[in-house]
């Protein structure tokens, strides 16, 4: 895919990062929603070692889908990148760097996941099992915290894209709005586990609705909408017109 290519068919191409985004917002959900939920149990490290070693099938699947996750969210965070490039090419590259290193973070949580089946499965009598349920659980520690600096960059990416849809021209104002709102939830949320936990127990799950409805709505106006071509061509026109 070359640029000029993107910006003669955008729609296509919109059509296949919706696709994208969907399967992404799919697999977070059951890998980091539900199976974490069931699986484990909070200030109790010898429950959650039974239910991950109890449910091998359900754990390797949350792995598969959390791995699959920031592979295939490059070709999308690309696509996504020559939608608002041009708006403003500085902050559509911003966009993207933030992304990018909210990627690389992620797949560092992953890798804390990684560790937690072969530390529950030694037996070469180094540590005892609570031991051994303890450095567990000190993995599944990592891999939130991580995760929340994940979502630190993902939510500032998600502010600077809105700002850009919302000034487009070709997608809708409304649009950009609530990916703005997303990107807020998900700092608020964020910071205030990390940094506030006791304020964070007194924020209920609403606090991340706006995230729901601003990534849910932008998912499907991609697979369902995409541009206005008329304003599109109009505004690749006019930016490739010398000053």
């Amino acid at each position: 895919m070359t640029r000029r290519t993107f910006e003669s068919h955008p729609n296509a191409y919109l059509r296949i990062a919706g696709v994208i985004y969907l399967l992404v917002i799919v697999f977070g959900g059951f890998s980091e929603g539900f199976v974490m939920n069931a699986l484990i149990v909070s200030g109790d490290p010898a429950a959650t070692a039974r239910n991950i070693t109890g449910s091998p099938v359900l754990w390797n699947l949350s792995l598969a889908g959390n791995l699959v996750i920031p592979l295939i969210a490059v070709p999308q965070m690309l696509i996504e990148y020559l939608l608002l490039r041009p708006v403003n090419r500085n902050l559509a590259l911003l966009f993207l760097l933030l992304n990018a290193i909210s990627l690389a973070v992620e797949c560092v949580s992953k890798l804390f996941l990684l560790m937690v089946v072969p530390i529950l499965g030694r037996s070469d009598g180094a540590f005892d099992p609570q031991q051994i349920q303890a450095l567990a659980s000190v993995a599944l520690i990592g891999h939130n915290l991580a995760f929340h600096i994940t979502l630190i960059f993902f939510g500032a990416a998600c502010l600077v894209s809105g700002y850009l849809i919302s000034r487009s021209g070709y997608l809708p104002r409304l649009l950009g709005l609530l990916v703005q709102a997303a990107g807020a939830s998900y700092l608020i949320a964020t910071f205030s586990r990390l940094f506030a936990p006791a304020f964070a127990d007194q924020l209920t799950s609403a606090i991340l609705l706006p995230a729901l409805i601003g990534e849910s709505a932008f998912c499907l106006w991609l697979l369902l909408k995409g541009v206005n071509l008329t304003a599109w061509r109009g505004r690749i026109t006019s930016q490739a017109q010398p000053a």
